[in-house]
């Protein structure tokens, strides 16, 4: 998943940052999330999944607390085949 943030990222997260990052730890816990994190510049997200369909990845990003209060500003899903 890669994703776009709102400008003033850092301080607009604050309110929902906790459960952002309870949700995340959850998706990790159940082997869901790989990673997810920003860019250096905090102007992207990315995130590996692996999960049964894309549409179980949709609902995890949009059921997040970024994705609902606009921290995220939008992403796209590219399945992705490791070689190594």
């Amino acid at each position: 998943m890669w994703g776009s943030y709102c400008d003033n990222a850092l301080e607009k997260r604050t309110p929902y940052r906790q459960a952002h990052l309870d949700g995340l730890a959850q998706q990790k816990e159940q082997g869901i999330l790989i990673t997810l994190g920003p860019t250096k510049d905090n102007t992207k997200v990315f995130g590996i999944y692996e999960a049964e369909s894309e549409t179980l990845v949709r609902q995890l990003i949009e059921s997040d607390p970024y994705w609902q209060n606009s921290i995220w500003t939008e992403y796209q899903i590219k399945e992705w085949i490791q070689a190594f």
